[in-house]
């Protein structure tokens, strides 16, 4: 259990700041016509962000259990 907190501690970390620094977005930026697909609704922006925070985490790494040969 304590390995497998370890392994997703910091994509958890990257999402929740990438989902924060989304909604600070919308209500700095956002979307002032309610036209934007992403920015118009602080629920979309949160998730767009925290998504790209996922993938800037790493969690496509080189990690691989069975390639240690």
């Amino acid at each position: 259990m304590k390995q497998l907190l370890i392994k997703w501690r910091r994509p958890v970390l990257f999402t929740a700041a990438g989902a924060l620094a989304g909604l600070a977005y919308y209500w700095l930026v956002g979307c002032a016509t309610g036209s934007c697909a992403i920015t118009a609704n602080p629920v979309n922006t949160m998730v767009y962000t925290g998504l790209i925070g996922w993938l800037l985490s790493g969690v496509f790494g080189k990690e691989c259990d069975s390639c240690n040969t």
